[in-house]
């Protein structure tokens, strides 16, 4: 006979039927879950398609129940509400709850026929496979970033399937296994929460606009001051009202110079066009870039080092962490828009003082070649040596005008020196890119706020203090030597005692002071091809990753 539930409250009714039927089951003849394994594996191995990702976790699945003879994890027990709970609420964790199979699990719980092993088998396996499918897309991401962009280096990461099966049945509780499978970095668990904080500003309607007119600056009194005060008490910006809301008072501008610097934007209280477009960004808007920031945050290794540098590109930020802890924040340069820095993850190996620049081709015939055409003598102004084959050429001994970006033999190397583009220090983590941090003789880019500036490496702000921090474990290596080195003009490499890495990452939205959260332009379009990856080609997203079976 086939029981037939209809309604969600009686769910836990029917997961004590199955319990009841698997005890009794298994008090008569203790392979009874043997047969509903034999007939998992006749169905993985028939190739019926049996869930939506199926196909995906096929090989896993197979390895679980067959090769490893795995226990049953669903059927009786407790996991099969917690799971359609936990993916009925995946927006939580930034996920789309309409992209697994919720309808599909409910239906199959409120339709049990004990007798119907097959059936039995299908339900296991839905269950398995939508678990593993909401695995993969906490822990890892739902995408590839290599396939989403070719300037996206960040390892392409994927679950070990059957691993996580086998580590689900050590686990009674479901929700304890995902409170220890889900990402444990601070920043995204941090996020996860401002994630919340905004969609219930979202469910109260968002926050008030503030409408376009003459910059604002403290003191004046204007209209639309009240609408401001609303907006910036709507986000946490100001808690306190005035006797004179249209009044541009102290308290307002301090809330204000805390949004400007929370949005990148000038801390100048000053109100302008830049300021009031942050202002009227809506909460919808904000709440897709959290959860797009969330999403890359799935990307960087699981273990980032007890001790490692973290640059984020969009924000114009460095972060030194050690054991967890801040030890220093500066400002940073990056790559124009046309020039952008790329994201990945390596080592620092070693550090050079008073360094040579090696002027890539690209730069050497794209930007300097023009310039030294109408004037070679630039080459010894700016301190630059031409070699060709590693021999020194002089450079009055060319004739320039038959030079192209393709016909340019020649290699431009800077001497160390006050002019060198690369100032007094690099960080070197050798990669396909040619991208490190380096000191720069240009000190004026770190006096704006958008400082997208560079052709594609990250210059430093304090390169020297740097420079101290990461040779604090190489010995014989403080300030006063560093001071000492500097001071001789020669080139100097220094190799780390151990290695330190380093992480190019590229955030718009991450957790500040106090539960704050900032908020930064892309610069670079990366979030608007996130965006439309994630949100436009739902249908499209299941393959483009996969989760590995490793027996």
């Amino acid at each position: 006979m086939r029981v037939r539930l209809t309604s969600v409250a009686a769910v836990s009714l029917v997961v004590a039927l199955l319990s009841f039927i698997t005890n009794a089951v298994e008090g008569r003849d203790k392979s009874a879950n043997q047969v509903v394994t034999s007939e998992i594996v006749r169905l993985l191995n028939s190739g019926v398609s049996f869930a939506p990702d199926g196909e995906r976790f096929r090989p896993a699945l197979r390895t679980y129940y067959k090769d490893r003879a795995g226990t049953l994890l669903w059927l009786g027990t407790d996991r099969m509400t917690t799971l359609i709970n936990r993916l009925t609420r995946a927006e939580e964790d930034g996920l789309d709850s309409s992209q697994y199979p919720v309808a599909d699990l409910k239906a199959r719980l409120s339709s049990v026929a004990p007798a119907d092993t097959r059936a039995l088998a299908e339900t296991e396996l839905v269950f398995s496979a939508a678990f593993l499918a909401y695995a993969s897309d906490l822990k890892v991401g739902r995408l590839s970033p290599r396939k989403l962009d070719p300037e996206l280096f960040a390892q392409t990461k994927t679950i070990d399937g059957v691993a996580a099966l086998a580590k689900l049945s050590d686990y009674k509780d479901l929700r304890v296994f995902f409170r220890l499978w889900a990402p444990h970095n601070p920043e995204y668990r941090a996020l996860r929460v401002l994630l919340s904080v905004h969609r219930e500003i979202a469910a109260g309607g968002g926050w008030p606009t503030v409408p376009p007119g003459e910059t604002l600056k403290p003191g004046m009194r204007d209209s639309k001051v009240s609408r401001m005060r609303a907006r910036l008490k709507a986000s946490g910006d100001i808690t306190v009202d005035s006797a004179k809301p249209d009044v541009y008072d102290p308290a307002l501008v301090m809330a204000v110079k805390r949004f400007q610097k929370r949005h990148g934007l000038e801390p100048d209280g000053v109100v302008g066009k830049q300021t009031v477009a942050a202002m009227n960004v809506p909460v919808e808007e904000r709440i897709r870039q959290i959860v797009l920031n969330m999403e890359r945050w799935r990307w960087l290794p699981e273990d980032l080092g007890d001790r490692y540098i973290l640059v984020n590109i969009a924000g114009f930020k460095l972060t030194l962490v050690d054991a967890g802890a801040v030890w220093d924040r500066m400002r940073v340069a990056v790559g124009k828009p046309y020039r952008r820095t790329p994201v990945f993850s390596d080592r620092i190996r070693y550090l050079e003082f008073n360094p040579y620049w090696t002027v890539p081709y690209s730069i050497a015939t794209r930007d300097l070649l023009p310039k030294i055409k109408k004037n070679p003598g630039i080459l010894k102004v700016k301190g630059y040596e031409l070699l060709r084959d590693g021999k020194s050429v002089a450079p009055e001994t060319i004739n320039w005008s038959s030079l192209s970006r393709k016909n340019f033999p020649y290699t431009l190397r800077q001497k160390p020196g006050p002019k060198n583009a690369l100032g007094r220090v690099k960080f070197m983590f050798p990669n396909q890119f040619a991208v490190y941090l380096h000191d720069t003789p240009g000190r004026q880019v770190f006096g704006h706020a958008s400082r997208a500036f560079s052709s594609g490496c990250i210059r430093l702000a304090r390169p020297i203090d740097l420079a101290e921090q990461v040779l604090r474990d190489t010995p014989d290596w403080n300030r006063e030597r560093i001071d000492a080195v500097l001071e001789t003009g020669k080139r100097t490499v220094v190799n780390l005692a151990k290695r330190l890495p380093v992480h190019l990452t590229y955030s718009t939205a991450w957790s500040g002071e106090g539960g704050t959260i900032n908020f930064r332009p892309d610069i670079y379009g990366r979030d608007k091809s996130l965006h439309e990856a994630l949100f436009s080609q739902k249908a499209a997203r299941r393959t483009s990753t996969t989760a590995a079976a490793q027996p």
